[in-house]
């Protein structure tokens, strides 16, 4: 089901505002992707606005972490999420998102990258 983002039709005292124009179709939003581990990758090639695509990781299996220390880019097995500070139903869930700790082969990572926008997750090990 589409989402609208353009303004409410309702002022803050509970009052109609009645609409000059029809909603439009540069208002309308989209459900968030919400990524999760899995044991196999799946991506949405969503049409965006000017015709353009956007990659959109379901769910993964993969994340390209960063060692700090060596400067060195691993692809490794997610294995759970650990934590979500966006949200704490995500963190029961094990949604990954930006800023998520992921638990990879080599230990915690945080998430760099957007996966619901970029369709791929990139991490940072932590020490």
């Amino acid at each position: 089901m589409p989402q609208y983002h353009g303004r409410d039709l309702r002022k803050p005292t509970g009052g109609k505002i009645r609409p000059h124009r029809k909603k439009r179709k540069y208002e309308m939003g989209r459900d968030p992707a919400e990524t999760l581990p899995a044991e196999e990758e799946s991506r949405i090639i969503k049409r965006v606005r000017g015709g353009n695509t956007k990659v959109s990781l379901k769910y993964a299996v993969y994340a390209n972490v960063l060692d700090p220390e060596t400067n060195n880019v691993y692809k490794l097995k997610i294995l759970r999420v650990r934590e979500n500070p966006a949200s704490v139903d995500y963190s029961r869930r094990g949604v990954i998102t930006k800023g998520a700790i992921i638990e990879t082969e080599k230990g915690l990572a945080k998430v760099t990258s957007r996966p619901g926008q970029d369709g791929v997750v990139n991490a940072v090990l932590l020490k």
